[in-house]
């Protein structure tokens, strides 16, 4: 990954051949007292990986932005620069994996190389209530953290599908999954403006 992320750093797409691409792990970001924890996927190849921002830059932060504002989440509903002004309320940004990989399916040995990273992130946000993961490997990703820190004892009883709701734990945050606001998703109609929305006014029910 980091051979991958420095080479798209170096050949960059067209329409970005005169920036600086930030071309190293990237890290989450948000608000520390978060209720809400969004997990992602991994940085995008001339999205994050090129602004140095989760979800910045690219379709899919544009889709994430506009629902996290219609929910009252973000100040904004976009997001093109770190230094856009862009500011998160009560919600922190993740992801499994730090560093871009190719074609954007990080294999198993790179999901485990970045685990640490989010399992500090996570014990590092003591207000956490509602955790949306965001795609099937988010999903998988949180699960296993609660089961090795034998908070749950299988993800068996778990079963990824958009709009589930799920209490891991007794005391512990809610668990809401949803597809990627990837293109591919968001292009097809499998993942939809209204649904993604729907997704975070129900996290902000919860909370209140």
């Amino acid at each position: 990954m980091v051979a991958h992320r420095e080479f798209i750093g170096r050949v960059k797409r067209r329409a970005y051949r005169d920036q600086q691409y930030w071309s190293r792990p990237v890290p989450g970001f948000g608000d520390p007292g978060a209720r809400l924890v969004i997990i992602g996927l991994a940085p995008g190849a001339h999205g994050a990986n090129r602004t140095g921002r989760m979800f910045t830059g690219d379709k899919s932060g544009e889709f994430l932005y506009r629902a996290l504002h219609d929910a009252g989440f973000c100040n904004q509903p976009y997001s093109t620069a770190r230094n856009d002004g862009l500011v998160l309320r009560d919600a922190y940004i993740t992801a499994p994996v730090h560093c871009v990989p190719p074609d954007n399916k990080p294999d198993r040995a790179e999901i485990l190389a970045c685990r640490r990273f989010l399992v500090r992130e996570l014990a590092a946000l003591k207000n956490v209530r509602v955790v949306v993961a965001l795609g099937r490997i988010a999903f998988d990703s949180y699960l296993t953290v609660l089961q090795l820190s034998g908070s749950i004892q299988s993800r068996s009883s778990f079963r990824f599908a958009h709009g589930a709701v799920f209490h891991p734990t007794a005391d512990g945050p809610i668990l809401l999954a949803s597809f990627h606001p990837s293109q591919q998703n968001t292009s097809t109609g499998r993942l939809t403006a209204p649904m993604l929305r729907d997704i975070f006014l129900k996290a902000r029910t919860i909370l209140r």
